[in-house]
């Protein structure tokens, strides 16, 4: 008698729970129960009264839903608006919205490469990167994490060649900047175009909070395209490409991820756009934000943790093991305190951490109940690693 079609999963089930790498939802309340460092609600505007107001109004203007996919009913004048706007902070010609900043990176790297054509992707980027790379059809070569000498080595050896350059801003494990300056260099050197995903710069980076494009100087350029989400800084939802204002024509035309998917509900559209002029009238949110970060770290560091520099809003703080995050994890949570565990495999260097949000409207006193938190519950370790 046949095997059920689906008995392989409590194989794969038992295989996890084996590993110690079961995945569980854990519905959150609607009033916090405990302190949050583990969203990427950097700037603290997801429950922000503006913003919430906003994305209600837009709903009972526009609808709940967006009705259609962008191409048939499911662009209002609110997404136009929007886009403009967002191109307009960034500093580029054009902006696209997605429903997601997964769909968007997808959408560029499908979109922008053929088979045939080379895609150079760095090693810490986001699965959602990965992904697109999967699926583009064109050669990928995945170069050492951070590295634009490998990266004009490998457009060297692929002369002639269309190609672009992938690679996270600011990389979501470690919250380490990619030195995007080499990048550039590298790409115009061999004529290939850059495209940045900058989810965790908006907001934080850049004059105001426009990005890390702005910081380096690249923002607009004709080479040059980035990706968003709208779910992180902005405290809403969805995502978003910007650039030459003919790539974004060609996105419209030939992503399918833009194509055949449900334009964006207008009340995240609404908070986004209410998020982004926010942003606008409060550049020192960005700073704050930055602040927050680097407080956090000179704190746990001056303790005897190892905790990468950040760049950004995220500060990674370095586990013995695998076993000792998890615990470290759920022991901050229970003593109310919410943080990120990142461990093998979800982590490509094999090294366990606790990730910690510095949002930019944390007071003195959360700060202060956090890293008392974090170093009364932290593990016993042995000699770290140096410090990068």
């Amino acid at each position: 008698m046949p095997q059920a079609p689906f008995d392989w999963t409590d194989t794969e089930a038992r295989r996890r729970a084996d590993a110690g790498l079961v995945r569980t939802l854990r519905p959150r309340p609607a009033e916090p129960d405990v302190l949050d460092l583990a969203s990427n609600d950097y700037l603290g505007l997801t429950h922000h009264p503006d913003i919430t107001a906003a994305a209600a109004a837009a709903a009972r203007r526009w609808g709940a839903g967006a009705t259609g996919s962008r191409l048939v009913t499911g662009t209002t004048e609110l997404h136009a608006e929007l886009e403009r706007e967002l191109a307009a902070f960034c500093g580029f010609e054009a902006a696209l919205v997605f429903s997601s900043g997964y769909a968007a990176n997808l959408a560029a790297l499908t979109a922008l490469s053929a088979h045939g054509s080379l895609i150079v992707s760095d090693a810490g980027n986001h699965a959602s990167i990965v992904d697109g790379c999967r699926l583009s059809r064109a050669e990928t070569a995945v170069v050492p994490h951070a590295d634009p000498a490998a990266v004009a080595k490998t457009l060297e050896a692929h002369p002639g060649r269309r190609a672009l350059v992938v690679s996270d801003s600011v990389f979501s494990v470690d919250g380490d900047a990619a030195p995007l300056g080499g990048l550039a260099a590298a790409c115009r050197a061999h004529g290939a175009a850059l495209v940045v995903d900058d989810a965790h710069g908006l907001g934080v980076l850049g004059e105001g909070g426009r990005g890390a494009l702005d910081a380096a100087g690249l923002a607009g350029g004709a080479d040059v395209v980035a990706t968003l989400t709208l779910s992180k800084s902005l405290g809403s939802q969805g995502g978003a490409v910007l650039g030459p204002a003919r790539v974004i024509d060609h996105l419209v035309n030939a992503a399918r991820t833009f194509i055949f998917d449900t334009g964006l509900a207008p009340a995240a559209v609404g908070a986004a756009l209410a998020s982004l002029r926010l942003l606008r009238g409060e550049p020192g949110l960005a700073v704050r934000a930055r602040t927050v970060a680097a407080t956090l770290h000179a704190r746990l560091t001056a303790a005897g943790l190892t905790a990468v520099r950040p760049d950004a809003a995220v500060v990674s703080v370095r586990a013995p093991s695998p076993e000792a995050a998890v615990r470290w994890a759920a022991d901050c949570r229970a003593e109310g305190l919410a943080v990120g565990c990142f461990r093998p495999p979800s982590v490509p260097d094999g090294i366990s951490r606790l990730r910690l949000t510095a949002r930019a409207d944390l007071t003195a006193d959360q700060i202060e109940t956090a890293v008392a938190t974090i170093l009364r519950t932290a593990p016993p370790v042995s000699p770290p690693p140096s410090e990068r």
